[in-house]
């Protein structure tokens, strides 16, 4: 080692060793009688007399390994006091946490028991250096344990007081995770550690203002690691350590087993990888490692944050692709509780619970599968959650349906509540490592079951409305197909009437024939109008001559009254289908206002780039309020025995093809409708007259 790294060392522990006596000393001062106060004085100077010893003789001298595991002794009955006495004695499973303390403690008895032996053999001997090497092997792994126990400690204590410890559990993280770093390359490159010894003094007296610090302040704990990176970090550690292990194993089966240390050595690695490929993957052993790490490391079994997120996006996943909703349903309550599969009853007409959906269920639901109404009463009043093995164990408190008691896998029953109601139930599957329900789980379940019972509600109430929207589309095509029939009635009892006194004409035969020919026909376009397949909609405008649809609506409406037809109508872009009802609608109307003797007018012709139909009659017209208001508004009417839908309908109609209606009326005069539709462009308009010619 050079001078320069020697004086940073040596001077670098005893101003470590100054500091950790003055504050050992400002403490003791305090005279206060507690525990914590007196193990905390007393690890500090143990450390200061640990950082003197190094600073006067260095770190190859007899008793600076045993001043370091004294040094850590200390800390780690100060860990054991404050998870004792402290509040994070209230989180549970002390008798886990104490037997790692007792297992870190015979960890620091074994390493003072090898540093003393080692020192006492020859140095160029190979038992002197197998147990080096074991030295450092057992100063790494209590430098792991002493930091699973501050994390330990630190995420046990309750958040709003971490304030008062997370400084000092800081330093002490940091000292043993200096100290690890420095073992390991310690172990496999001796001679690199030089510098590392040296430093390990300013590093130490840095640490110092640190612990003092948080002795003074009071500062909220807002770090906080989550599950995940705890399961990661863990999880690191474990490899590491189990990597130390190994190491360890190869250097005693080299000092053991002679000649045959090879062929040791590569069994022994091949049985290791097999196993830990066969156990690690499983989702029991994954189950397992995750219930031990919330169990012993965190307060709570549940990250509730990420459970949130998780049931969430689970429930709200979007997509074609999506599963249904029960099925989503019940994998976001399953996920909860790592349940492999679950079944989701819903509450039926007659009251029960009967099945809706499964994911993952290991079986065929039973056909029929039920719970009896006398069940519901006790869980809409309460809302508990059932743990079906504690039934099984002979706890009486919910008389279940047998099938359900004897299914070995059902786990657990969550009722589904909507504002005191019960709506459904699911079923849970034992998870990978089989326990009781504690109060954690029913809280997480019963929060959990409400807001699936939220969703399934909406969901529900989302399918009552768009029943209601079916039945309102088919109640108005019906009310359009109700004012059509009115008018073929018309037409039908005037040809009735007139059958009495011409039935032996052949002209009007013949013309009677047409007429129930169309009659049908348009009765078989309105039925197929009320089909749930046909939503009603315009096809397409096209170019279209309308000249010759115009005259068979004259033909079919002169039966009732004397129509006459004046102009040309030009090409248009319309639907023929569309355009007839529209008329139908005109004329009819037009018929039905004007007197028996007055005739009705068809003007055709176009304007401002627009074809134009014109219906007139000169009956009694209407007021300009009634246009204004009534006139185009279903079920208003200004007739007697009128449904009001013949205007609505056409105004409808000719806005969907880009076209519009309008109107100009006088009491006592008449009036005129005027149906306006785009004109073909000139290309088309020559192409369809070419082909009408």
């Amino acid at each position: 080692m050079s001078a320069l790294l020697q004086f940073i060392g040596d001077w670098g522990h005893a101003l470590a060793a100054v500091l950790f006596a003055a504050l050992g000393i400002f403490i003791l001062r305090r005279r206060d009688d507690a525990a914590e106060p007196r193990m905390l004085a007393s690890a500090l100077l143990l450390t200061s007399c640990w950082a003197l010893y190094v600073s006067f003789g260095g770190v190859d001298k007899p008793l600076s390994g045993i001043g370091e595991s004294v040094r850590n002794a200390a800390w780690l009955m100060l860990l054991f006091v404050m998870l004792r006495r402290g509040p994070a004695s209230r989180g549970g499973a002390l008798v886990a946490v104490g037997l790692v303390y007792l297992a870190v403690a015979g960890l620091i008895f074994l390493q003072t028991s090898t540093d003393l032996t080692w020192r006492q053999l020859p140095v160029r001997s190979d038992l002197h250096q197998m147990l080096v090497a074991v030295s450092l092997v057992l100063r790494m792994m209590t430098a792991i344990g002493c930091l699973l126990l501050v994390h330990h400690l630190y995420t046990a204590w309750p958040s709003r007081d971490r304030g008062r410890v997370s400084l000092l559990l800081g330093a002490l993280a940091a000292m043993w995770t200096y100290d690890l770093n420095l073992y390991v390359i310690g172990y496999f490159a001796m001679d690199r550690v030089n510098e590392l010894y040296a430093l390990r003094g300013p590093l130490m007296a840095l640490l110092a203002p640190v612990i003092a610090i948080g002795m003074r302040k009071e500062m909220a704990g807002r770090l906080q690691l989550s599950r995940t990176i705890a399961f990661q970090s863990l999880s690191l550690v474990a490899v590491g350590l189990y990597v130390v292990v190994l190491t360890a194993a190869a250097v005693l089966i080299e000092m053991i087993a002679g000649p045959y240390a090879r062929v040791v050595e590569i069994g022994a690695v091949f049985f290791v990888a097999v196993t830990a490929l066969v156990l690690l993957p499983s989702p029991q052993m994954r189950a397992l490692w995750k219930v031990q790490v919330a169990k012993h490391f965190f307060q709570h079994r549940y990250d509730y944050r990420t459970e949130w997120m998780r049931f969430g996006e689970t429930i709200g996943r979007p997509g074609e692709n999506a599963p249904p909703l029960g099925e989503r349903v019940a994998k976001a309550v399953a996920d909860i509780t790592d349940s492999p599969a679950a079944l989701l009853l819903l509450r039926t007409d007659d009251g029960r619970l009967a099945f809706e959906a499964q994911w993952n269920w290991p079986q065929e639901p039973i056909a029929g599968l039920s719970l009896p109404l006398d069940q519901l009463e006790s869980w809409e009043g309460s809302g508990w959650i059932v743990d079906v093995g504690r039934i099984r164990d002979g706890d009486a408190t919910f008389d279940l349906p047998l099938w359900l008691i004897e299914d070995a896998h059902v786990w657990a029953l969550v009722p589904l509540l909507h504002y005191g109601r019960l709506i459904g139930a699911i079923l849970l599957a034992p998870p990978p490592i089989d326990r009781r329900l504690d109060w954690e789980d029913f809280d997480m379940l019963r929060a959990a079951g409400r807001q699936a019972a939220t969703h399934i509600s909406e969901a529900q109430g989302q399918q009552a409305l768009d029943d209601a929207q079916r039945f309102d589309e088919f109640n108005r095509r019906f009310a359009f197909i109700a004012h059509d029939i009115k008018n073929l009635v018309s037409q039908l009892s005037l040809l009735s009437r007139n059958a009495e006194r011409h039935a032996d004409n052949p002209d009007f035969r013949a013309d009677m024939l047409l007429t129930l020919k169309e009659s049908v026909g348009k009765m078989n376009d309105m039925l197929a109008r009320l089909s749930q397949h046909n939503k009603g909609r315009p096809e397409e405008p096209r170019p279209v001559a309308l000249g010759p649809l115009v005259d068979q609506v004259v033909r079919s409406r002169a039966r009732q009254r004397a129509i006459t037809v004046s102009g040309d109508l030009p090409v248009a872009l319309a639907d023929p289908a569309r355009v007839e009802q529209i008329l139908v609608h005109l004329l009819q109307n037009a018929i039905d206002a004007s007197d028996a003797d007055r005739p009705v007018e068809l003007h055709l012709g176009s304007a401002h780039s627009q074809a134009t139909l014109a219906v007139v009659d000169h009956g009694c017209g209407m007021t300009a309020e009634f246009i204004r208001r009534d006139l185009f508004k279903p079920f208003s009417s200004s007739k007697a025995g009128g449904f009001g839908l013949g205007a609505f309908e056409a105004r409808s109609l000719a806005e969907a093809m880009g076209g519009r209606i309008d109107v100009e009326s006088k009491p006592g005069v008449g009036s005129r409708f005027t149906l306006r539709l785009p004109l073909a462009p000139a290309p088309a308009r020559d192409d369809v007259q070419g082909k009408a010619a």
